[in-house]
């Protein structure tokens, strides 16, 4: 029987409060929350069977599956104010997701869990059937309403500044407003910091010698009122420059210019083709060169912006896509800034954005200060035919199959093995599992299954000894009647002769 994932539900919640009560349902079915099953850590000081740096979705999906799995001694720490975790209310400016509507994404294997289940609640079968895309904002309002129905104790406003190994175990300094103690102590972390999670926005270097008061990342918080009869122009064509050209031209820009370097716009999404669940489950299997050349021919087609976003800039009459036009170097005329691209042309402009992503870059990333040179690189481990070179890609790190960092030199750091990336710089290791709403469920399903193997491991003369000394019986010696054998009938003969 084949199902059409696009007819509405035939008895649909009529109320969050009722999707709430079934949810509630659901998770008693399956035994939610099960009991905790990791042996505690003897220390004088409290220690955390894992740490989460990040409350967003990649964030709450991995916390709900390894409490699902029995792994409840935990912590989640984010840095932004409640309902602000993520992107969606701060750099992420699209009107909608590029993702289909109906794809599961954070559900976990539960429908009640599922965006469509809490759209459908909130508007109606009918709503749903006539969405189209779904909206930015009602994204984050379906990560806060998943977050609430499972009680995940995220903790707010705590940033987790480093991570400095302390004997088997890893010390996680804090600040933040929302920090109730300087350092906790954790076995495991796992870092579910987003799409920039590991690396920096990606700054070009005509920008090194421009006064930061003209020019913005596309990361940045602009303050777009600002730019009201300006001339703005935008680096790239990406999805993050299409966006924040279309932010600019809504807010009364005199004019927006995406100078593109490309000689033509993109138009596919290649990874679309490929996705499935097989593809998914052999990323992480694949040789270093398949993965490779898979993820170098991504990077090098370049995933388009999508649809709506370009026709949301098109609109305007002063929108201008010029390609052929990589940008050479950028200087100041007084107030005016002077952009030359790479066939000698100037472009005059009062404002420049950079809609140039992010850059994986571990040496970056703060939290692992003192020792990110130790962690195993792509370009350490993979050296790729002359025409797959690919620098960008070689900074990926080069992780084990449990999201885990490896080590550049054996045995100069083994707590890495205790530190996971989930987020966009798993991509080239493990594929597309730990940041975009398509496999975040597979992602986060197969981190809680790996890190419940190596806990269980690390302590397996504890379990050994609970196996030992378990005496609890299950039968109580009233439920059978001890009975003799039957006389063997030939010998009972011979007796007799």
């Amino acid at each position: 029987m084949e199902y059409d994932t696009q007819e509405p539900l035939s008895f649909p919640p009529s109320s969050l409060e009722e999707l709430e009560s079934r949810v509630a349902d659901d998770l008693a079915c399956l035994c939610y929350p099960p009991a905790d099953w990791v042996v505690p850590t003897p220390s004088a000081e409290k220690v955390h069977d894992v740490v989460v740096i990040g409350g967003g979705m990649c964030g709450l999906v991995a916390s709900f599956a390894l409490i699902a799995g029995g792994m409840r001694n935990l912590r989640i720490f984010d840095r932004s104010s409640a309902g602000l975790e993520g992107p969606w209310l701060s750099f992420a400016r699209m009107e909608t997701l590029r993702s289909p509507k109906q794809l599961v994404g954070p559900a976990n294997g539960m429908a009640s869990l599922t965006f469509r289940s809490f759209y459908i609640a909130r508007f109606g079968n009918d709503a749903w059937a006539a969405l189209d895309k779904i909206a930015r904002t009602d994204w984050m309002e379906y990560l806060r309403w998943y977050r609430k129905v499972l009680k995940l104790p995220v903790e707010n406003r705590v940033e987790v500044t480093n991570i400095l190994p302390e004997g088997d175990l890893l010390r996680l300094n804090l600040a933040g407003q929302g920090a109730r103690e300087t350092s906790v102590l954790a076995r495991k972390v796992i870092m579910a910091t987003g799409r920039d999670g590991m690396g920096r926005p990606s700054i070009p270097e005509f920008v090194a010698g421009l006064p930061r008061q003209h020019w913005a990342h596309s990361a940045d918080d602009i303050d777009f009122n600002a730019l009201r009869n300006k001339r703005v122009v935008v680096v790239g064509v990406g999805a993050s420059a299409v966006d924040n050209a279309a932010e600019a031209l809504e807010a009364g820009a005199a004019e927006v210019r995406l100078l593109i370097r490309r000689k033509q716009m993109p138009t596919v999404n290649k990874l679309m083709g490929v996705g499935c669940f097989g593809f998914t489950a052999v990323f992480p299997q694949l040789s270093d060169a398949r993965r490779w050349q898979i993820m170098n021919y991504s990077l090098r087609t370049q995933t388009p912006a999508p649809r709506g976003s370009t026709l949301r800039v098109s609109r305007h009459p002063n929108a201008y896509f010029h390609f052929d036009a990589g940008v050479e170097k950028v200087g100041l005329d007084g107030e005016e800034i002077v952009i030359t691209t790479a066939h000698g042309h100037h472009v005059r402009t009062d404002y420049l954005i950079l809609g140039t992503g992010f850059t994986v870059d571990p040496m970056a990333r703060t939290e692992l200060s003192g020792y990110a040179d130790k962690i195993a690189l792509w370009c350490d481990r993979y050296i790729p035919p002359e025409e797959q070179q690919n620098v960008e890609l070689g900074k990926f790190p080069y992780l084990a199959d449990d999201f885990s960092f490896t080590e550049r030199e054996p045995n100069t750091a083994p707590w890495l093995s205790n530190i996971y990336s989930f987020n966009a710089g798993a991509a080239a290791s493990l594929g597309k599992l730990s940041g975009d709403i398509p496999g975040i469920s597979e992602g986060a399903s197969l981190l809680a299954r790996k890190i419940a193997a190596k806990l269980y491991d690390e302590s397996f003369d504890q379990y050994w000894q609970r196996l030992l000394e378990y005496d609890k019986p299950e039968l109580q010696g009233d439920e059978w009647t001890a009975s003799p054998l039957p006389e063997d009938a030939q010998a009972a003969i011979c007796r007799r002769g």
